[in-house]
């Protein structure tokens, strides 16, 4: 381990020893919501991450953080991928149009029918 790479009161307190690890890695498990007795391989690793100053995250996170992010969200590293047509669902016309569309668009014409009519009829008048 590192000496002096934990401080107390802006003194560093040596070198990281066994005992501090352990330590370290029982109160890990407590704050997890396991016993003294019940302290996890992962508890130890990030005691040791913890108390000799590596970095916090775990080897492999910190491997695909430094990675570029294009990288990191292709699912298929390599594939270009393609365009899928569209399926008509079985509520689809032969246009593609839902049958809440055609519900909407035979309303509006409904409806511009109606007040057409009515200003003929106001004109007529």
């Amino acid at each position: 381990m590192k000496e002096g790479i934990l401080t107390e009161n802006s003194t560093g307190i040596g070198t990281v020893t066994r005992e501090m690890l352990r330590e370290r890695a029982v109160e890990l498990a407590a704050i997890n919501g396991r016993s003294a007795t019940e302290v996890s391989k992962s508890d130890w690793e990030q005691a040791k991450r913890e108390l000799s100053g590596l970095s916090d995250i775990d080897p492999k996170e910190a491997t695909l953080e430094s990675a570029p992010e294009s990288v990191r969200w292709d699912p298929l590293p390599g594939s270009t991928g393609h365009k899928v047509a569209v399926a008509a669902g079985e509520d689809e016309d032969a246009e593609g149009r839902s049958d809440n569309e055609r519900l909407v668009e035979e309303g509006m014409a409904d409806a511009e029918h109606d007040q057409s009519r009515q200003a003929s009829h106001r004109s007529g008048s």
